[in-house]
């Protein structure tokens, strides 16, 4: 196992300016533990000092704030408003008894506009525990699933997208059937365009994050000798020109789509998706231009999800890389420990006996469990989409080879050194 200190990538990488992350404002709240990486023994008491400033770094006089203070998405354990007649003010006195994160979010009214910021001490992170539970059948449940998918025709299909290629790269819509007749997973497949005759190329699967969206294909790892098949999950071309139609289709039929039939383990819609993005790999093995021995698959939220899923359901997968990866520990809100997307059982009166059956074969956790292949993670502690939490709970349940970089103050984004972090591993675990 390696991990990697946000410090010491930052020295690597000659402090890169990053681009990935919120837009600056005139005025930006700060707030940083007094730990350099952010991380504590439980039962030490993290400072955290908060700065109001303009965007020339100069003190924002009797600044009005809010705050407050809690355990990783759970009620606040305080909460009060201050005026800083010199912009800064020094918060203490909370920490956590049991691993986890605490963090703590600052709001700040300047001249009428709110801006906001956050900092997360971790506590023990190598030592959180999810709580999900495996079932006895899991293994059975999805051997069985994909024993069904393979009855199903794959009827590949390939079409040029002229427009789309250049010089370098050869740009496809992929399609093939899944699941069930008429059942099709949509793709944009980039091709590096010097490819010789009977040449076979790795091969790196894209998953996608939460929504719905054209894909324009990753050309950055084709111009250097990849295949590289960016997918969806909705059953519809992924390279549409009319953005509208995704957009639309999230706001009807797609609206709440993770919580669909999420009574029944056998109707869930994520079992067509986990099982769609499984023969996604073998639909990339089967191409004459592919190499089957070098195959990755790799996604952020979601699609970090998905990522897990795929190398754990087919043994085809060579390597993982994953964006602070969704659905992981997905009851642990009902523990009193974070709440990862999608949030299933935010309201705890929707803790069915059904739901939470389910939710059991469905939690990324337990894929994690099974990886056998290396995976690589990146991943902070502001996360306010996916808990941090949950996160580490998957990073710490993988015995496989495994490798993270952690960067602290990140949310929900990531700096441009992560995403060529992650492409970088990806690439170099592919040619061994």
């Amino acid at each position: 196992m390696k991990r990697l200190s946000f410090l010491a990538i930052l020295i690597a990488l000659g402090f890169a300016v990053v681009v990935a992350q919120p837009r600056q404002t005139l005025i930006k709240v700060v707030v940083t533990p007094d730990h350099a990486d952010w991380v504590y023994k439980c039962g030490e008491k993290p400072v955290f000092n908060v700065e109001v400033l303009t965007c020339s770094n100069a003190a924002v006089e009797n600044a009005e704030i809010r705050y407050e203070i809690s355990e990783d998405f759970l009620p606040p354990l305080e909460k009060e408003q201050k005026v800083l007649p010199d912009g800064k003010i020094a918060l203490s006195g909370h920490t956590m008894k049991k691993p986890g994160f605490l963090r703590c979010r600052v709001w700040a009214k300047v001249n009428g506009k709110s801006y906001e910021e956050c900092a997360t001490a971790a506590f023990e992170p190598e030592r959180i525990e999810p709580k999900t539970i495996m079932p006895k059948d899991f293994d059975e449940f999805w051997q069985s699933a994909l024993k069904a998918n393979e009855k199903v025709a794959m009827l590949p299909q390939l079409t040029l997208i002229p427009e789309r290629c250049t010089s370098k790269v050869n740009v496809y819509s992929a399609r093939f059937q899944t699941h069930k007749s008429g059942s099709f997973i949509y793709g944009t497949m980039c091709v590096p365009a010097n490819l010789k005759e009977g040449e076979r190329v790795p091969a790196i699967l894209i998953v996608p994050g939460a929504g719905c969206r054209s894909r324009k294909g990753y050309f950055r790892e084709a111009e250097r000798g990849f295949v590289t098949l960016e997918v969806g999950i909705h059953g519809i071309p992924t390279v549409l020109k009319d953005e509208s139609i995704y957009e639309n289709l999230k706001q009807a039929s797609l609206l709440d789509y993770p919580a669909a039939r999420v009574d029944d383990k056998d109707k869930y819609f994520y079992k067509r998706v986990f099982v769609g993005c499984a023969r996604a790999i073998d639909f990339l093995a089967g191409l004459d231009f592919v190499d089957a021995e070098r195959i990755g698959v790799m996604g952020g939220s979601q699609g970090g999800a998905l990522s897990i899923t795929t190398a754990a359901l087919n043994p085809r997968v060579k390597c993982a890389a994953v964006l602070y990866p969704a659905m992981c520990d997905l009851t642990g809100y009902l523990h009193n420990q974070g709440n990862s997307w999608p949030y299933l059982f935010k309201n705890k009166a929707l803790a069915t006996k059904e739901r939470l059956e389910t939710v059991k074969y469905y939690d990324v956790i337990n894929f994690a469990r099974h990886l056998n292949v290396p995976i690589f993670f990146t991943y902070g502690y502001n996360d306010l989409v996916v808990c941090p939490t949950s996160i580490q709970g998957c990073y710490n349940v993988v015995t496989s080879p495994k490798e993270a970089m952690v960067v602290p103050q990140s949310r929900h984004y990531t700096y441009p050194e992560q995403i060529e972090a992650r492409s970088d591993w990806m690439m170099e675990q592919l040619k061994k």
